[in-house]
């Protein structure tokens, strides 16, 4: 059996929802699948992506195939970065960026400054 992560369209009608499953490719895209890996809206901004990325690695180191949209939402999730090995540099990514916040954070701008600064004003005029 050829098994295929793909999303299965939920919801209301022009009010779409997925669920990201792992199903046989064989199957209709709303038809019978093998199991539930998450669930995406892509009507919330951000988008709202929920994968078990534990159960996702599963499938994908037996064999199963991720559709496009199912590879990117992966990628996102941090599941696609695991399974290929990419693990050490999304996480070395994660940390400049957080590195790069921080050091905007502390480029001399302190909210409680500006709080006094702001203090100070008022009460000379």
């Amino acid at each position: 059996m050829a098994v295929r992560l793909r999303l299965m369209r939920m919801g209301k009608k022009k009010q779409p929802t997925y669920r990201v499953v792992a199903a046989d490719s064989r199957k209709a895209r709303n038809g019978r699948f093998i199991e539930i890996l998450g669930t995406y809206n892509p009507r919330l901004e951000p988008s709202l992506i929920e994968i078990d990325n534990e159960r996702a690695l599963h499938w994908l180191r037996h064999g199963a195939q991720p559709s496009e949209r199912v590879q990117k939402l992966l990628g996102i999730s941090g599941a696609w970065a695991e399974f290929t090995g990419e693990a050490g540099s999304a996480a070395a990514s994660v940390a400049k960026v957080t590195t790069a916040a921080s050091a905007e954070a502390s480029d001399g701008l302190d909210p409680s400054d500006e709080q006094a600064d702001e203090h100070a004003e008022d009460g000379e005029s």
